[in-house]
């Protein structure tokens, strides 16, 4: 598989929250860089295009746009 990302990414294991429109869904943030996120979620139905993600530990809102869809993934870009 060729690597497509500008930035290196970077292992992490923390909690996030995906908000949208007043609705929320729990995630795990896998990797993390300046550009984007992997998220381990329990099912990506039902997640918007654009959406608000939360890292409590790091007190941060970040905005993302999904760029791919696994089964229980989904790979964000900020911005």
């Amino acid at each position: 598989m060729d690597e497509r990302r500008d930035k290196a990414r970077h292992r992490v294991l923390k909690a996030g929250t995906i908000e949208f429109g007043g609705g929320a869904i729990d995630c795990t943030v896998r990797n993390f860089s300046d550009s984007g996120a992997a998220l381990d979620v329990t099912s990506p139905v039902g997640i918007p295009e654009h959406f608000t993600l939360f890292i409590a530990a790091d007190g941060k809102h970040l905005s993302c746009t999904v760029v791919w869809r696994k089964e229980k993934r989904i790979g964000v870009r900020f911005g």
